[in-house]
């Protein structure tokens, strides 16, 4: 095996000294899953007087791949970078350990000595070495994940399944970290390198981030935030390509495992948002990051969203009242875990809001936080009456009690009566108390009113029950007989939140 790895390297010596051309073969999937190679390497080793050369033989002539860099003087050492990236082109199948031992303990080693020298930039790397880096990569890299490798977000119902880790770990990692030092590196030129990580290459990175592996994620979130930062041309395809993703995620598919770290490059990539903001940025938040709220594991992704959601309303807080319109439109009234999330999220965005923006939004909002201090859930009901405890928010609340009292009186008041929950008939009771020395006038005129309502709401019960026990004495007074249908009409009923 070790012979055929070196067979496939280029030795004759050519008078050409001009840059390879691009080759597609830096986007064909390949796969970790056996021993490959391009086809044309198989033709130069039957016939070496056809031999096509993958990159210029003037560039690797007479280069040894496995000699060390310091053995070499400094005006060959790009030759035998590029004869090194070439020999690691070459994949193993990693699932069984003690296959190809040999060659796999060599690539490490190659690999090992290609960071080594990346990390030292001593040299500036030529096009060449940059095509041949990119195309070592995508041999290495770029895969199709099989079918029982690919799962849903969550990894199943339980959210304590362990990830499932690949095999070939131990060596993509060491690829994964010659390609960020190589991004990273001041010798190389990204008005060149850019025409090979195109946007082919960083569309082949981003389906990567699908991998279950959680280790293989983490080293791509870097990766692709420094190709970010490096190219400053792929920005706008780098954005468009991650909001491709989200979309597929939210309206199609729900199933993707790299949304937290895609969210966590967008998070730091809004920081980075001149103002004013560009339609352009607006359109994502209102069209990606609030319907991002809606799928059923946005627990997992849920601290990096609400990080995204809160930096977007400090760039622009005219973006708040559209952003609690949303939470108030995929409010997960049948999910308490997410309820206690979104009230979390409400927290942080009415630290940041404005009392402009506050008051467009009050009245559906404080309806909804009713609904939750009455849920018979008692992390619900305690989270929501936890925002009391936020000053700023106690400020805007007091600023507009006219308003949000009479709204969210009811629900404190049943709570102070009848909920179950110790801990939530006591915050239940000291929000009655904040509100009443607030104004205690507005408080009385509430409690009044609440009596009315209980009152009527009382009257109305009372004569249901009396209406079904009419109906009950007719029907025994003359029971059904034989196959006669009877047709009650639904009586009206009040319905609390």
């Amino acid at each position: 095996m070790l012979k055929q790895i070196l067979s496939k390297l280029p030795r004759n010596k050519s008078s050409s000294k001009s840059d390879s051309p691009r080759s597609n073969s830096a986007r064909t999937p390949r796969s970790n899953g056996g021993t490959s190679s391009p086809s044309s390497a198989s033709v130069r080793s039957n016939n070496a007087t056809k031999r096509t050369a993958v990159f210029p033989a003037s560039v690797v002539a007479g280069i040894e791949p496995l000699v060390p860099f310091r053995d070499v003087p400094n005006a060959e050492k790009m030759n035998l970078f590029v004869s090194k990236v070439s020999l690691c082109c070459v994949t193993f199948d990693f699932t069984d350990p003690s296959k190809n031992s040999v060659e796999k303990d060599l690539k490490r080693q190659t690999l090992i000595e290609l960071v080594d020298f990346v990390a030292s930039g001593s040299t500036r790397f030529t096009e060449s070495a940059i095509f041949a880096m990119c195309r070592m990569c995508a041999a290495n890299l770029f895969r199709v994940f099989p079918p029982n490798y690919r799962s849903n977000l969550t990894g199943g119902e339980n959210d304590d399944d362990e990830p499932m880790f690949d095999p070939a770990w131990p060596h993509l990692h060491l690829v994964y970290d010659l390609l960020l030092r190589f991004i990273t590196s001041s010798c190389l030129d990204s008005k060149v390198a850019k025409k090979y990580i195109d946007h082919s290459f960083i569309l082949r990175l981003l389906e990567l981030f699908d991998s279950e592996d959680p280790r293989e994620r983490e080293c791509l979130k870097t990766i692709l935030h420094r190709v970010y930062g490096k190219f400053m041309t792929h920005r706008p395809f780098i954005r468009k390509a991650i909001n491709n993703v989200f979309y597929r995620f939210v309206f199609e598919t729900e199933r993707h495992n790299g949304i937290p770290e895609l969210l966590e490059i967008f998070g730091s990539i809004i920081s980075g948002f001149a103002l004013p903001l560009k339609e352009e940025h607006k359109i994502f938040i209102r069209r990606v990051l609030v319907p991002l709220h809606k799928p059923k594991y946005a627990g997992l992704y849920f601290h990096q969203l609400s990080y995204c959601v809160t930096q977007f309303i400090e760039k622009d807080p005219k973006l708040t009242s559209m952003v609690l319109r949303g939470l108030l439109k995929y409010w997960p009234v049948s999910n308490s875990q997410k309820e206690v999330m979104f009230l979390g999220e409400i927290e942080e965005i009415l630290e940041a809001i404005n009392m402009v923006e506050f008051q467009r939004v009050m009245v559906p909002l404080f309806w909804r936080v009713g609904c939750c201090i009455n849920s018979f859930h008692f992390q619900v009901a305690e989270r929501a009456l936890f925002l009391w405890n936020n000053d700023h928010i106690v400020n805007l609340i007091a600023h507009n009690r006219m308003v949000i009292l009479p709204v969210v009186f009811p629900a404190l008041e049943r709570n102070a009566q009848t909920h179950w929950n110790q801990a939530v008939f006591n915050l239940s009771l000291n929000v009655r108390k904040m509100f009443m020395e607030m104004d205690e006038e507005l408080f009385a005129s509430c409690h009044a009113h609440f009596k009315e309502e209980e009152a009527k709401l009382s009257l109305e019960a009372e004569k249901r029950k009396e209406a079904w026990e009419r109906l009950e004495k007719k029907a025994s007074i003359q029971p059904i007989t034989g196959n006669a249908a009877v047709l009650v009409a639904p009586l009206a009923t009040s319905i609390a939140c």
